[in-house]
């Protein structure tokens, strides 16, 4: 089960690991509210009902793993929570127990631009903090702009909502509740979610392992083959 993170999508967030992933197991996923070609919410998203969501897709299959990204962390924690019987095991990167202070000063600029409505200038931030600095600094000029018009271009609807979640969550309570094989894989480079609070996370869970990707906070475009490599040994 995939659960991806604020202001993404399932295809925004884990396109390399689907068609590997696929090849070997069932692979189930579902947009947020707001993302993807789910309806936007009419109101304040809610982490139990995400969790619900995400393990409602899974259908009548009875058992499965989640594979967690960023928010997509706290949906797969809870989901672990609320429903014991059919979660056998997390893979979370990027995740945090909550959102420090250095995190949160990040998402309070990330909410303002989004409500200026201004794209480019949207889009020149969340580069800024998705893209690890040695990742930004490699890329060509053309690749650079290409990538922040994407970006313009493709902002989910349902963003401001997931991002209210992201300032909200708390899983304090949760994570000394895992009792399922967990691994957590932090990010070296992440200028979003500082890497402490991922490895705050991984040090809550009673016996998680603890792994590092030499990226940013998009591993799927800074280090997809490294990421594939992680999850499928731990699955394996």
């Amino acid at each position: 089960m995939l659960a991806h993170g604020a202001g993404g999508s399932v295809r925004a967030n884990f396109s390399p690991l689907i068609p590997v992933l696929s090849r070997t197991r069932r692979v189930f996923s579902v947009d947020y509210p707001g993302s993807g070609s789910t309806p936007r919410a009419t109101g304040p998203l809610s982490l139990d009902d995400l969790a619900d969501r995400v393990v409602a897709a899974a259908g009548d299959t009875p058992t499965f793993a989640v594979l967690g990204y960023s928010l997509g962390c706290a949906v797969a924690v809870r989901a672990a929570v609320r429903h014991p019987e059919r979660v056998t095991g997390l893979v979370l990167t990027s995740g945090f127990v909550r959102v420090d202070d250095e995190t949160r000063a990040r998402i309070d600029t990330w909410r303002r631009l989004l409500a200026a409505g201004d794209p480019m200038r949207l889009a020149r931030f969340q580069m800024s903090v998705v893209l690890g600095e040695p990742f930004e600094r490699a890329m060509p000029a053309a690749q650079r702009e290409g990538f922040l018009e994407l970006m313009s271009l493709t902002v989910p609807p349902g963003t401001d909502q997931q991002i209210d979640l992201v300032q909200r969550v708390d899983l304090g309570d949760d994570v000394p509740k895992i009792g399922v094989p967990t691994l957590v894989v932090g990010t070296k480079h992440d200028r979003l979610i500082t890497p402490s609070s991922t490895r705050a996370l991984a040090d809550a869970i009673p016996g998680a392992r603890w792994a590092e990707l030499d990226s940013g906070h998009a591993p799927s475009l800074e280090a997809p083959t490294e990421w594939i490599r992680l999850v499928e040994e731990f699955l394996g």
